[in-house]
């Protein structure tokens, strides 16, 4: 691979002889090719990260001859407002056409550590989900299932009857940040139907006399 070129030193004439210079000159197509063999291993044998996105459901809006929309199983319903986060579970219910339980109203909740934070109303909400992905995280630890069992097993849970399901409201003065910070706790919580939808007449009406 290297190769040393002398050059002669010679006496050039009278005094003393000089010794030979050697100059080194190194071949480097040895090295290429290792370069090239070391990154077709790294590309051949190195595992990509696949791109982690969250679905988010989008109804279909109602049709104009439907007599009323179809009825909610197991839905709890987020509404932001400025910097604040109001909810209600189940359908909505005016005042004049109040429920079982009387018209809606709306509880706020907060993003903080109470009783009423967004965090620890999923985690008992969607009870049932949690529990069994412990179970099945237990399973994809031990390498007992694979990682797509997982994910389709998980998925089959989030949209069982038990499984709580989150319609996000927003109106036109809520803040980016409210929805990001609503979004990563309702991840945290393995809520697995998620579905951004408009604010009805009522909803507002209710935010009016909220604010």
């Amino acid at each position: 691979m290297a190769q040393i070129a002398e050059s002669g030193g010679g006496d050039h004439g009278k005094g003393k002889k000089r010794a030979k210079k050697g100059s080194t000159h190194v071949d480097m197509t040895p090295m290429v090719d290792l370069a090239f063999l070391l990154l077709t291993f790294f590309v051949l044998t190195s595992t990509f990260s696949k791109p982690k996105v969250l679905p988010l459901a989008y109804p279909a809006k109602p049709k104009i001859t439907d007599p009323k929309p179809p009825k909610a199983n197991n839905v709890a319903t987020f509404i932001l407002a400025d910097d604040k986060v109001y909810f209600y579970r189940g359908e909505f219910y005016p005042k004049s056409k109040p429920g079982p339980n009387g018209p809606t109203t709306l509880e706020e909740a907060n993003f903080g550590s109470g009783e009423n934070s967004v965090r620890k109303l999923l985690a008992s909400w969607n009870e049932y989900v949690i529990k069994n992905k412990v179970e099945l995280d237990k399973k994809l630890d031990k390498k007992q299932i694979a990682d797509t069992t997982y994910e389709n097993k998980l998925n089959a849970l989030t949209v069982k009857r038990e499984a709580v399901k989150v319609l996000i409201k927003t109106d036109d003065k809520a803040l980016c940040k409210s929805f990001i910070d609503l979004v990563d706790e309702l991840k945290i919580a393995s809520i697995g139907v998620i579905a951004p939808t408009d604010l009805s007449a009522g909803e507002k009406e209710l935010l009016k006399a909220k604010n």
